[in-house]
């Protein structure tokens, strides 16, 4: 309970902070979305407008700055992000529900694939250093997660779709032509649409779980209760999974935590190269187009996520390690 409690506050103190910092930043930052709006217009628009957008912005300069973040406390709490300069008149919350499945299918099923396949390949080469796999399988997957995510995606674009005659698309997440809904159609399409994107984040995410898993095998093979596991006479699967895979993992957990909370920000350069609708493409909009309560709201989801995944992963940690909540 106590561990509990000590990792409750903490993620409460950090979350205050982040949603106080991201109060501040936007406030700080020269101009305003009512002044990059009246911008489009050229000047033409009357005082009172410019208020009233203001006031929707969340950047009335007529209250007071503490008026202003409890009012902004208060609609962050209650979901309400304001309006959307990028998309206006529509609500910053209203888009980016349409944005998070897209995300989520793609960005995060990708690096959850990438981790598992990444933790199964590491882990086989770690038990047989030196081995066939060893030797081969980790250095290309290591050179692979060094290439940029950008140019790993136009060389799929080049080859799976411009010199097959268009096999696979590489355009947005479905075709015009097919009707959204529940159906197996749809459905198809839309993992025809996604098959590149998350083929790209594979590639260029999985070596790094590789290296990690294979160097933490190595590791933990070289422990005492390894050895007396063969020295029991152990089956060579069980040492390795039970044994060696099961301890070697655990480093792993907070950088998988941490990479399953940046899942919300989307992969923005693969997203943006396959024009895929995810929460990625809306950022670099918000970004470009000065969009400040989008950005806040994104900003804050990717604050959220990762402080709710790293705290899973310090209680699947203490589960798995009884060692952690005795240190705590």
């Amino acid at each position: 309970m106590r561990f509990l409690m000590h990792r409750l506050g903490f993620f409460a103190l950090t979350l205050w902070a982040a949603i106080t910092v991201n109060f501040f930043i936007p406030r700080l930052m020269p101009g305003d979305p009512a002044s990059a709006m009246m911008a489009r217009f050229h000047g033409r628009v009357n005082p009172a407008a410019i208020h009233a957008m203001e006031i929707a912005f969340g950047v009335d300069d007529q209250q007071s700055l503490w008026s202003q973040y409890v009012g902004y406390l208060h609609n962050t709490v209650t979901g309400n992000f304001g309006t959307s300069l990028t998309y206006f008149p529509l609500s910053v919350s209203s888009q980016i529900a349409q944005a998070v499945p897209w995300t989520l299918g793609l960005v995060g099923v990708a690096t959850v694939l990438a981790f598992l396949g990444g933790t199964l390949i590491g882990t086989i080469s770690g038990w047989r250093r030196g081995g066939t796999v060893d030797s081969i399988v980790p250095p290309v997957f290591v050179v692979t997660s060094a290439l940029p995510y950008f140019w790993v995606g136009m060389m799929m674009i080049l080859v799976f779709s411009v010199w097959t005659n268009g096999a696979l698309p590489n355009d947005g997440a479905y075709s015009l032509d097919v009707v959204p809904g529940f159906t197996m159609p749809f459905i198809t399409d839309v993992l025809r649409h996604a098959l590149l994107p998350a083929m790209t984040v594979l590639i260029t995410s999985i070596g790094g779980w590789i290296l990690t898993m294979r160097n933490n095998m190595v590791t933990v093979l070289a422990e005492d209760y390894v050895r007396m596991g063969r020295a029991k006479g152990l089956s060579s699967r069980k040492i390795m999974y039970q044994y060696a895979a099961r301890n070697a993992l655990l480093p792993n957990l907070a950088g998988f935590a941490m990479s399953l909370g940046f899942v919300v920000a989307g992969a923005i350069l693969v997203e943006y190269v396959f024009n895929y609708p995810g929460l990625g493409y809306m950022l670099l909009n918000a970004v470009n187009n000065l969009d400040y309560p989008l950005m806040q709201a994104l900003f804050l989801m990717i604050t959220v996520a990762v402080l709710v995944a790293v705290l899973i992963c310090d209680f699947l940690t203490a589960w798995l390690d009884p060692r952690a909540r005795s240190a705590s």
